[in-house]
């Protein structure tokens, strides 16, 4: 059925064709000798009113010339004998008895059937090249509505779907060869929207029990630190207070890390909001004094000015800052204030190894760890500036992670009011 009208158009361009060289071919001329004499007759007869001629023979292009070859019918002809001779006339001579009257000229019949046949088969190869043409066009346009567009819809379905676009189903037509395939495809499409609408599901429920684990797991380490609070002021044995002070500074460690972990899984979840407020620039001499229980950071002059940030994620990023100074370079940390522009400038740089330049762009990346961290062996999860550059970019600012030569300087682009 498909193919059903390809053989029924070609079948009638065949049966055009063959009809038309038939017809055009059945012409054969054959000499009217009977004719001939009519009108020779006719000329001897009325030499003298050949005005007849046009009456008797009025579809007949007939030529009369004198003796002397000069035209005496039609009258306002001017051609000659020789001309008519020339170009192919049929001349026949009227004579009576032994003396030429005159002599009559017709057409080649021969030349009139060549015109005909020749203007039949112009016509033919006419018709026919239509009708080729016609056939063409169809055949094209069928194609091109039932295999091209079809093709073309499923390439341009393909590319969506490799891009991650699988809302939008497959159209599929009555009369479409690819129709099994266009079905396939979109039954492709929903099992892939299905696969990754589960797989979003579990990754949300894993990050929800990591945020919910990782909530619950403070509150004990609270009260680890807690106790060993208590501990150090009430026990006077020295043994037991340096094994306190171990725990405690592994408790802190892991209430860091925890800390870590949940804000992680709060950014992957979409709740890690802050809530910026006009605040004073003397507040992050209080952050730093608070981050910094060693006093190794020494910090220059705040400038006096007005900054937008939430207080508690902005404590939160210098803390990591200082603890990442504590773990890995151990040794003073400089706090520089400038301004740059519609920011308030704090670059935040300590004396240890540094990072080797071609990682500067990867330490703010989620879970990586430079390769100083990693020969050392320090623990860590690579979170820590991971979190303080997303709070940074959540308040409207940004980290900017430089150095050169020795240590490492971590600058906090700060909003101003």
């Amino acid at each position: 059925m498909k193919y059903g009208r390809f053989l029924i158009l070609l079948a009638v361009t065949l049966a055009c064709c063959i009809g038309i060289f038939v017809i055009t071919g059945r012409h054969q001329y054959t000499p009217d000798i009977v004719r001939q004499n009519d009108i020779t007759e006719t000329v001897r007869e009325h030499i003298r009113d050949l005005g007849i001629l046009e009456r008797r023979f009025p579809r007949a292009q007939i030529l009369v010339f004198d003796r002397e070859g000069f035209c005496i019918y039609p009258e306002q002809e001017t051609i000659t004998l020789i001309d008519a001779r020339n170009r192919g006339d049929l001349c026949l001579a009227v004579a009576d008895g032994d003396r030429l009257l005159a002599t009559a000229a017709i057409p080649d019949p021969s030349a009139a059937a060549y015109q005909t046949a020749f203007h039949r088969l112009s016509l033919a190869a006419v018709i026919l090249l239509f009708l080729l043409l016609t056939a063409a066009v169809v055949f094209w346009l069928y194609i091109r509505k039932h295999i091209l567009k079809p093709f073309d819809s499923m390439k341009d379905f393909a590319g969506r779907i490799a891009m991650g676009d699988l809302d939008e189903p497959l159209r599929m037509e009555q009369h479409n060869l690819f129709g099994a395939f266009t079905e396939s495809f979109d039954i492709m499409r929903e099992e892939l929207k299905a696969s990754r609408a589960r797989e979003t599901e579990l990754k949300r429920k894993e990050k929800e029990l990591v945020a919910a684990l990782s909530h619950d797991l403070k509150t004990p380490i609270a009260g680890i630190n807690t106790i060993c609070d208590v501990l150090s002021v009430k026990v006077s044995d020295a043994y037991v207070l340096g094994k306190v002070g171990g725990i405690q500074k592994k408790t802190q460690q892991m209430e860091l890390l925890v800390s870590d972990l949940l804000t992680t899984a709060l950014d992957d979840l979409g709740e890690m909001t802050v809530n910026c407020t006009d605040e004073s620039s003397s507040v992050l001499h209080e952050m730093l004094q608070a981050a910094d229980p060693r006093s190794l950071v020494r910090e220059g002059v705040i400038p006096a000015c007005l900054i937008r940030m939430d207080a508690k994620r902005m404590h939160q990023v210098i803390g990591n800052i200082i603890g990442n100074s504590y773990k890995y370079a151990n040794t003073p940390i400089d706090a520089v204030y400038s301004f740059s522009g519609d920011y308030l400038k704090l670059s935040i740089t300590d004396h240890g190894k540094g990072v080797p330049a071609d990682e500067l762009d990867l330490i703010t990346n989620k879970f990586y760890r430079g390769s100083e961290a990693k020969c050392s062996g320090m623990d860590g999860s690579g979170l820590g500036l991971y979190i303080a550059a997303a709070l940074m970019e959540k308040m409207g600012g940004e980290l900017i992670c430089s150095g050169k030569g020795e240590g490492l300087t971590v600058s906090l682009m700060i909003l101003m009011s």
